[in-house]
């Protein structure tokens, strides 16, 4: 199959598409021919992401966009179903949205717990509960966006961490229970890739940090580049990923191995 028209003829969501994995993943659907709907709640980001886009396109792909909060249930619910209004059908999801916080757990209050496990699994939850229907018509699929924090020890990352272990879990579940109506879910879980989430961290690490406990998280041949997961991301949702369903693939140039 020729990758750069993987996507031709194929409506696709990407959230979080204002930066990073996210912005990446709408570059490389664009550029194979995909319609985009890019959704982010930062709107200057996402209309930089736009004007990318405009650049990337080959083969038919264009992108539009949606400013939403994850969170917000009416607004995801709107967003989703206005796209498909428009453009007939959808055959993707990709579920990038994401907050990191880090704090020691003894000084996390509940709301700001509960505030990572919101956007980052409650947001994923909307997305997927608002796009199954029209993914069933298509026998679409969803990928998620989980992480290595979600199997291996981030420190002072608890809330981050318990929130893409959700969405690890959640992929499981999604898989088996669409197994028999042609709908595949899948994940990846990035480490050690550059990106502004990832770039913010050391600046939101507590002060006392104890940081000989990231020496693990350390890639040892440097960052991996957002494009390494969008590639990725764009395999499993395209036809080259048709036999592969309910996986997590871990995408950290071996840290974790």
């Amino acid at each position: 199959m020729n990758n750069a028209a993987r996507f031709s003829d194929k409506m696709a969501i990407v959230t979080g598409a204002a930066s990073g994995i996210g912005r990446a993943t709408l570059l490389r659907l664009v550029g194979e021919g995909a319609t985009v709907l890019a959704s982010d709640i930062n709107t200057s980001g996402l209309g930089e992401s736009l004007e990318l886009a405009k650049a990337a396109a080959d083969h038919g792909g264009s992108a539009t966009s949606c400013v939403v909060s994850v969170t917000d249930e009416a607004a995801v619910r709107r967003c989703v179903a206005d796209f498909v209004a428009e453009y007939g059908k959808l055959d993707v999801l990709i579920n990038m949205a994401g907050v990191l916080q880090s704090s020691h757990t003894t000084e996390t209050s509940l709301a700001d717990f509960m505030a990572i496990v919101e956007v980052n699994l409650g947001g994923t939850f909307l997305f997927c509960r608002e796009a199954l229907p029209h993914l069933l018509q298509t026998r679409g699929n969803i990928v998620n966006c989980a992480s290595t924090s979600a199997y291996f020890g981030h420190p002072c990352m608890a809330a981050y961490s318990a929130s893409k272990g959700g969405i690890a879990a959640m992929t499981h579940a999604l898989a088996w229970e669409y197994i028999k109506r042609g709908v595949r879910v899948n994940a990846v879980a990035p480490g050690g890739i550059d990106t502004p989430l990832v770039q913010a961290t050391p600046i939101g690490l507590p002060k006392d940090m104890d940081y000989s406990l990231l020496v693990h998280l350390t890639p040892i041949n440097g960052y991996g580049k957002p494009e390494n997961v969008a590639s990725v991301v764009a395999m499993l949702a395209s036809a080259d990923g048709a036999h592969v369903n309910g996986e997590i693939i871990r995408i950290d140039a071996g840290v974790h191995s």
